[in-house]
């Protein structure tokens, strides 16, 4: 499809960059973050047009699960219902600040989750200040622990989603884990967040096996396999999950492993427009699409020109989640996670039963 760059760049640029939450890999640039503006206040405004094309409709019976797992954002916490089949709400997230500082902290109160259990998420969101927080050097890593401790007491649990650890700060990682544990005790809910793998890693920053002996559960982020900067391709194809998911069954007792799940899609765009130039760059791409007039504006040269970009896009809607539950469900997992509650096709709810 081929739309004008002028609108359709800048929306998907937003949508590229609003949803993820883990990744495949911990050197690959942490570039999602969540906008006050995102793709989804813009496609909501048009919620009243038709779509013309048609999607699957799931059929076959419910996935049955012990546990089901949600995040919950807590700036959009109105797109989140205690009727949702959850046993377990990640309350999305406290942060640590630029001086070692636990902030952001989720209030517990402002969040009905009804019988599901309720975990404090805490990250961590620059290489930098990972190595700060978790290098016990610097000083400041048991007071974050204090902290932690002392945020999650009206909470059932901790979980840990520090996606950028320097390769340096394995084994500050993995204490830090350990210390966290033992401080936190065992009547709180211990779980920690890890990037897909499918095999271990040379100096692997996320060693599944040692991560599982400090954590009640391990969350298994299965997407973004591809991302904003890849070739377009799914966030989590079957096969790839499948690989995924063996691993993580070779190195996770049954007991901890939880297998994430994405509800959100991306798009790419064949060309690239919005960026900083070179002199000759400007005047190349000005000569390339046929600008016939610059003009000044407070004597600064301006320009403008219409060009056509082909968009593609991959998402998940209730068949494609499915067809995910059941490849984790045939395998004998019957914990499962999902990034986000709000990003869903809300008919996929309707084929999630609970179980004792």
């Amino acid at each position: 499809m081929k739309k004008i760059i002028g609108f359709l760049f800048v929306l998907t640029s937003i949508f590229s960059f609003t949803f993820a939450k883990g990744r495949v890999d911990s050197d690959i640039p942490s570039e999602e973050v969540e906008y006050a503006l995102s793709a989804e206040d813009i496609i909501e405004e048009k919620e009243e047009l038709k779509p013309l094309y048609t999607l699957k409709q799931a059929e076959g019976k419910p996935v049955q699960l012990k546990e089901s797992w949600g995040y919950v954002m807590q700036s959009r916490k109105d797109e989140y219902n205690s009727e949702i089949p959850l046993t377990d709400v990640c309350y999305f997230a406290a942060e640590i600040n630029a001086y070692g500082e636990l902030t952001a902290i989720p209030k517990r109160s402002s969040i009905n989750v009804g019988k599901a259990r309720c975990h404090l998420v805490v990250v961590c969101d620059s290489k930098s200040l990972s190595h700060f927080v978790l290098d016990p050097s610097y000083g400041v890593r048991k007071q974050i622990i204090k902290d932690i401790v002392k945020a999650a007491e009206p909470y059932d649990g901790v979980q840990i989603d520090f996606e950028l650890i320097p390769a340096r700060d394995r084994k500050n990682f993995i204490t830090f884990l350990s210390d966290l544990r033992y401080t936190l005790g065992n009547a709180k809910w211990f779980t920690v967040c890890v990037p897909a793998r499918v095999k271990l890693l040379s100096e692997d920053i996320y060693p599944y096996a040692e991560i599982a002996k400090y954590s009640d559960r391990v969350f298994i982020m299965a997407y973004d396999e591809s991302w904003s900067g890849s070739k377009p391709g799914p966030i989590a194809s079957v096969d790839w999950c499948r690989r995924v998911m063996e691993y993580a069954q070779k190195t996770i007792p049954e007991r901890k492993l939880i297998m994430g799940l994405p509800f959100y899609g991306r798009t790419w765009a064949s060309e690239t427009t919005a960026g900083a130039w070179y002199f000759s760059g400007a005047n190349r791409i000005m000569t390339e699409h046929k600008v016939k007039e610059v003009t000044y504006e407070n004597d600064i040269p301006t320009f403008k020109y219409t060009a056509q970009v082909e968009v593609t896009g991959y998402f998940n809607d209730t068949w494609s989640v499915l067809q995910l539950c059941r490849l984790y469900q045939e395998a004998g997992i019957k914990k499962m996670g999902f990034w986000r509650i709000g990003q869903e096709d809300p008919e996929f709810w309707k084929w999630v039963r609970l179980s004792k």
